[in-house]
Formats: C-alpha cells, structure tokens, sequence
C-alpha cells in the first residue's frame, strides 16, 4: 500500500508540473484510469514517463489484491485468527487492519490494562510538569508505528453515523453477542465523541487520534473475550470475567 501511495503521489507531481487537471471526481476508479490512457503529453519523453507511472500503478494495485486475496486463505490457519475474526465486528476494522494489528502487537491480552496498550501505540499525550503545573503536549508516537497508523485509518469511519452497515453484518454473523455487544457500544460512543470533537472546533488530525485511542481499548475489550486455542481455532468467549 505504501509503494502504490508513493506512485501515485508521484504521477500527481507530474500533473502539477504541468499544469494537468483531472476531469474525473472519483480518483482511481476504472474511468479515471481511462481517462489517463487517454492523456497525451506535449513531449514525447512526458508521455513515456506518463505511461511507466500508469503502469506502475497497474501492477501495484493487482499486487495488492493478489496479496489481499493471498492474506484472506492463509490468516484462516492462524492461531490468532479467532481474534482477528473478533476484531473485524467494530467499524473500520476490516480484515487487513485487523490481521495488521494482531501481526504487530500479538497478543492482546498481555496487556493488563487498555492505557498500557494504548501507552505502546504512543497514543498517549505527552507531559510536561513542574510542581503543580501539568501540561500535556501531543502523542509521543512512540511504540509501533504500524498498528497505530492501522487504527488512525479506521478512525476516520466513525465521523457518520452509528449505523450497522451491510457489509458488517455480514462481518458480524458468525461472532457471539457479547463480542457484537461491545463493538455496538464502541460505535456509539465514539461517533458521538467524533462529532462532539468537532462542534468543539478540535482538528480534525487532533479528533482522528482521540478517536484511535480509544478504538484500542476497544480492541483490547475484545480480546480478553476470546479464547485462543493453538489446537481449535473456533471462536468462543472467555468465561473469565473481564
């Protein structure tokens, strides 16, 4: 994802210099890149260069359904695939996302409480005190970059609405009710967080990363309420109190 976010900065660079604009509102879609086989350059060596950045572009979005679809069969033999299941019944936690994060941070529950996990994503504010004055700055961006830029990119899901989407239904079929439970509780706590952040007048940078926090104490939730079997990997709940 981040070789086919850097071509296609790069192809945007190369409209600017010329002062390109695109005539297609829905960016990357089949007209769009139809409409880039069509452009035509002033100099020839503008077009050879236009037609490698297209092609380039081509082959790393198939690359990443290819590994998508590669990802999709081999997470299923997982052992932390009930877990990875788990997670994808909160909103903006699809499958990569979920694997991602599991794939970097492993086991959840390693963490006794949710500020720790959230303190590892260096989602927690920096401080600055001195005697009775404390001052909290920005995230110390510390601990795994990787699964925190995951859950900033779900995140931004929550600015809608609380709604059950179909496509999460379908994620949410096959997985107990008290997991289903919790993500509903999350979606609507944190869509309202989302909207109360910004009549406040917050960033929305600043919004993203609140809501980010607290999606990893949700994740966390939801892993205390699974039961990884390294034998058995069906998906049940723990029966030990949270």
């Amino acid at each position: 994802m981040k070789d086919l976010k850097d071509a296609k900065y790069q192809l945007k660079a190369l409209f600017l210099r010329n002062n390109i604009t695109c005539k297609v509102n829905d960016n990357w879609s089949n007209q769009h890149l139809r409409w880039l086989t069509e452009l035509v350059l002033p100099h020839p060596s503008q077009h050879i260069v236009l037609q490698e950045m297209i092609q380039t572009i081509t082959e790393r979005l198939a690359r990443e359904k290819r590994l998508a679809n590669e990802l999709f069969h081999q997470v299923k033999n997982w052992r932390f695939y009930p877990v990875v299941k788990a997670l994808q019944a909160l909103r903006g936690v699809k499958l990569l996302i979920a694997t991602g994060v599991i794939a970097e941070l492993g086991d959840l529950r390693r963490f006794d409480h949710p500020r720790k996990l959230m303190s590892y994503l260096g989602l927690v504010s920096k401080e600055h005190s001195s005697g009775d004055n404390r001052r909290l700055g920005s995230i110390t961006k510390c601990g795994n970059g990787r699964a925190r830029r995951l859950l900033v990119q779900g995140a931004h899901t929550y600015k809608h609405k609380a709604n059950i989407s179909t496509e999460l239904q379908k994620r949410q079929e096959c997985i107990p009710k008290e997991i289903n439970d919790i993500a509903w509780q999350a979606q609507l706590r944190l869509c309202r967080r989302y909207n109360r952040l910004m009549s406040r007048g917050k960033h929305r940078n600043v919004v993203v990363i609140a809501i980010a926090r607290e999606m990893a104490g949700y994740l966390w939730a939801i892993a205390h309420e699974v039961v990884i079997s390294p034998v058995n990997s069906r998906l049940r709940v723990s029966r030990v109190p949270a």
